[in-house]
């Protein structure tokens, strides 16, 4: 699960600046106020379906704001770090639109009997789906160790949430699912915080603190 991000503090990540100078006009600004917020309504719409708010027979229920808030904003505030150079917030914005859409697809898929996909591989399609995903955001958490270290704790919680999900997958339990729901819930809140410090930061104001890096 996925971020949205600027990670530092101070001021805007800035890995590629042209001769010019820095972007003014439409090519600036600070893509991780249309990434947070949509990271945060995907993870609470994640967190409510696994811990029960809908009905086992609302499988999709998710997936509006899924498709149409969260891969899509991120994509776009991707886009938007590409272009005034923020390399690392475009990788990480894009990854996790990846995680969003995958996942859209996937139940979709699961729902509709798309990608031949037979009811007795249903549990296994969704244990290779949550360790390829497990792999990427321990990847991203170890890049994180030289970040401010409130992205460390968010991709952690991550790494807890999806291993937590596939941990429920192969004991077909709901203990652990449930579990991963509230921990969604959690790192909305740790996302909350992050966005209205940077929030408060464009408005002129000082940003919150995200602690120093654990490299």
């Amino acid at each position: 699960m996925y971020a949205a991000l600027n990670p530092i503090p101070d001021q805007p990540v800035e890995l590629v600046r042209s001769a010019q100078g820095v972007a003014a006009g439409p090519l600036a600004g600070d893509p991780a106020l249309l990434a947070f917020p949509s990271f945060i309504v995907g993870l609470v719409a994640i967190g409510l379906q696994l811990i029960g708010v809908v009905p086992a027979g609302a499988a999709g229920a998710a997936l509006p704001v899924i498709l149409g808030a969260t891969a899509t904003a991120m994509f776009i505030a991707a886009i938007w770090a590409a272009a005034i150079g923020q390399s690392v917030v475009a990788g990480l914005n894009g990854t996790f639109a990846g995680y969003f859409l995958s996942d859209a697809l996937l139940q979709l898929g699961l729902i509709h009997g798309w990608f031949g996909i037979t009811p007795a591989a249903v549990a296994g399609t969704v244990k290779l789906y949550l360790i390829s995903w497990l792999v990427v955001v321990v990847m991203i958490t170890i890049v994180t160790l030289v970040m401010p270290r409130a992205f460390t704790v968010l991709f952690l919680l991550v790494d807890v949430a999806v291993f937590l999900e596939l941990l429920g997958t192969v004991q077909t339990s709901p203990g652990p699912i449930k579990a991963a729901g509230y921990l969604a819930l959690v790192l909305a809140a740790v996302g909350a915080y992050m966005f209205i410090g940077q929030a408060s930061q464009a408005n002129g104001r000082k940003a919150f603190p995200l602690g120093s890096p654990v490299l």
